[in-house]
C-alpha cells in the first residue's frame, strides 16, 4: 500500500509541469474598431492633401495557440465612413502569427503582425466602384481576464499599411494607390476555449 501511494505522488508530482503548461486552445475576438486613414499617396501624383480620414466599424479575430506564448490569428474587419456624400467601406482580411505574455496572470498583453487583403468600396450619385489591394497591420494589445472563459480587450492598437496597385474600373484606368499613417484602435469581448 505505501509503495502505491509513493508511486502517486510520484506521479501526482510528475504532472505539475503539464498543469503549468495549461492555456486556451482558442480565442475568438468581436467588438468596436475605429480606424483612421492617413494621407493617400497616388503613383505620380504625389501626397494628395487634407485626405485623410476617420472611420468606425468592427473587428473580429480567430486565434489559435501553439503555446502558452505562440499563436496564429485571422483577422476580419469592416468600417464605414460617408466621404462627399460617397458611401465608403474598408474590410480587411488578414492573418499571422501573435505572440503573448500570458504569464497566468489578469492582464495578458500581445503582439502580432498580420498580413492579407483588403477591399475599398464606394457608392455614390449612381454609380459604385471597388478596390482590391494588399494589407499589412502590425500592433498588439492587452486582454483583462473577467474569468477562465472571457476576457475584455482594454485595447488593441495596430499601424496598417494599404497598396492598391493600377487597375482599369469601368474603363477608367486607377494609378497605384498607398496609405502608411493608418492607425486603427479595437477593444471588445474575448471568448477563451
Amino acid at each position: 500500500m505505501r509503495k502505491l501511494m509513493l508511486v502517486l505522488v510520484i506521479l501526482g508530482l510528475l504532472s505539475l509541469p503539464l498543469m503549468a503548461q495549461d492555456y486556451p486552445k482558442a480565442e475568438v475576438f468581436g467588438g468596436y474598431q475605429y480606424l483612421h486613414t492617413g494621407t493617400i499617396h497616388i503613383s505620380g501624383v504625389g501626397d494628395i492633401p487634407d485626405s485623410s480620414q476617420s472611420w468606425n466599424g468592427w473587428d473580429a479575430s480567430l486565434r489559435g495557440n501553439f503555446s502558452r506564448h505562440l499563436g496564429l490569428e485571422g483577422d476580419f474587419s469592416g468600417t464605414y465612413a460617408t466621404i462627399s456624400s460617397v458611401s465608403s467601406s474598408v474590410y480587411t482580411y488578414t492573418g499571422g502569427p501573435v505572440v503573448s505574455y500570458d504569464a497566468g496572470g489578469k492582464f495578458n498583453p500581445f503582439v502580432h503582425a498580420l498580413f492579407g487583403g483588403v477591399r475599398l468600396s464606394g457608392s455614390g450619385f449612381g454609380a459604385s466602384a471597388s478596390l482590391n489591394g494588399f494589407t499589412v497591420m502590425a500592433g498588439g494589445g492587452v486582454d483583462a481576464k473577467v474569468n477562465k472563459a472571457i476576457s475584455v480587450r482594454v485595447i488593441q492598437a495596430d499601424w496598417l499599411y494599404y497598396h492598391f496597385g493600377s487597375q482599369t474600373i469601368q474603363g477608367v484606368a486607377i494609378p497605384t494607390i498607398s496609405q502608411s499613417n493608418n492607425v486603427r484602435i479595437a477593444t471588445g469581448i474575448v471568448f477563451t476555449f
